[in-house]
């Protein structure tokens, strides 16, 4: 773990932006179509973390992003050529663009100043759609990464990040995945070896500074 000075000088709200990913009704919500994930993020506490670093952030001025994933009702775009992409289709809960699966889910708030990036295929927000311009544009260095799963989104979404040259710190305890033991063998055995691995706590206590100046 980094240290408070180590991890405040990552964090500058000026050059941070907070991530969530897939925190949306139809993943982690009361019926999602992943109840397994569903069930790990909202018992773990993970997602109630994620809340409290997206109430933190706004109240500090840190920029939020929501990556959502979604699909059209006829699927065009999306992607068919995994076991995932194709399990997906059949999966009782569709993430149809529109509808309320595709909100983010509850106790996350979503301000006016919030960004939400929606994306028709892949695994990570960070490929084929406009989030690294608009985390250029900016002016983000670091980038805070939270939400699901552990499994397959945050890592490609960590990884993603890491290539196009962000700075990344995962909250451990804000990311979950299935089974339970998975998240902290990911973790240790692969975030570790690219990313800077922080509490949401050491995260929170890095965010009580001065809301900073506006970024026009």
């Amino acid at each position: 773990m980094p240290s408070y000075e180590q991890l405040s000088e990552l964090l500058d709200p000026a050059t941070t932006v907070l991530l969530t990913v897939e925190c949306q009704q139809g993943v982690v919500g009361p019926d999602s179509a992943l109840p397994e994930l569903a069930g790990e993020a909202r018992a773990s506490g993970v997602l109630t973390r994620i809340a409290r670093l997206v109430a933190a952030a706004h109240g500090t001025g840190v920029q939020v992003v929501h990556a959502v994933a979604e699909r059209r009702p006829d699927g065009r775009g999306a992607n068919r050529n995994a076991r995932l992409f194709r399990a997906a289709e059949r999966l009782p809960v569709q993430q149809l663009s529109g509808t309320a699966a595709v909100r983010v889910a509850a106790p996350v708030e979503v301000a006016d100043e919030d960004l939400v990036v929606r994306r028709l295929h892949g695994l990570s927000p960070l490929s084929g759609t406009d989030l690294d311009a608009l985390l250029r544009n900016l002016g983000c260095r670091t980038l805070i990464v939270t939400g699901v799963s552990a499994n397959v989104a945050v890592p490609n979404t960590v990884f993603d990040a890491v290539n196009r040259g962000y700075t990344v710190v995962v909250p451990e305890d804000a990311i979950a995945g299935v089974p339970s033991d998975y998240t902290p063998a990911m973790v240790r055995n692969t975030l570790a070896l690219v990313a800077t691995i922080a509490t949401t706590d050491d995260v929170l206590t890095c965010f009580k500074r001065p809301r900073r100046v506006s970024r026009a």
